[in-house]
């Protein structure tokens, strides 16, 4: 492989890590257009890595792309977000359970700090940033062959939706969430095992279950 081609794939991957956040922070509404001018333009980049940024967020399942036609961001119905949700179900309690013996003290206390700074956010965005930190550091200390980029990617392609269902709990007064966050790191310090994947199995669930009750999340997810 030449230097121009290596060179194109580094800024290939800058540029998709650069829109990646983009999406998930809100930038990009599900649906949105995705112009390969436009990123070019403000990343300062020449229309190659751009094409291969576009491609690692379609592989990743973030964008859709429509030959001769251009990009969007993927959207979601409810029937797929049910799915990826149960998919979520079984497989981050395994991850979870793998993570348990490994997770240091000090990261414990961590994630109970998390868990408080959750409970006094004042906003969605803010708690909706905690909740994944706290969520993702669970799983970060046990090495996996692809268990564990699995998830995250399951979260980033559910993560529209999850922003919404948050507003919607908040307005409602649901401190659920929260409580789960206790109960989790009390599992945790415990190092029980069997505990941490039945918490972390509800917890998903009650978020698909909710964000069923709610359909109209998926006419106007932004």
């Amino acid at each position: 492989m030449d230097a121009d081609t290596n060179g194109h794939g580094r800024a290939g991957a800058r540029i998709a890590g650069l829109v990646r956040d983009a999406i998930l922070d809100g930038a990009y509404a599900p649906g949105a257009r995705i112009r390969q001018e436009d990123l070019a333009d403000r990343y300062k980049a020449s229309r190659v890595p751009v094409r291969e940024a576009l491609r690692i967020l379609e592989s990743e399942g973030l964008i859709t792309r429509v030959a001769n036609a251009g990009a969007w961001v993927s959207q979601l119905n409810l029937a797929e977000c049910e799915e990826l949700y149960q998919v979520r179900e079984r497989i981050e309690p395994l991850l979870l359970r793998l993570n348990v013996p490994l997770l240091a003290p000090g990261e414990i206390d961590a994630l109970d700090e998390l868990a408080g700074r959750m409970e006094a956010a004042t906003g969605a965005e803010e708690f909706l940033a905690l909740d994944r930190r706290f969520h993702l550091a669970t799983y970060a200390a046990a090495p996996t062959i692809m268990l564990h980029e699995t998830v995250v990617r399951l979260w980033n392609r559910t993560h529209h939706y999850r922003r919404a269902f948050v507003r919607v709990a908040r307005s409602t007064g649901d401190a659920s969430a929260n409580h789960d966050h206790r109960l989790l790191v009390a599992a945790l310090r415990r190092r029980d095992g069997d505990e941490a994947e039945s918490i972390i199995a509800h917890h998903i669930r009650r978020t698909r279950l909710e964000l069923a009750r709610h359909p109209e999340i998926f006419a106007n997810p932004s």
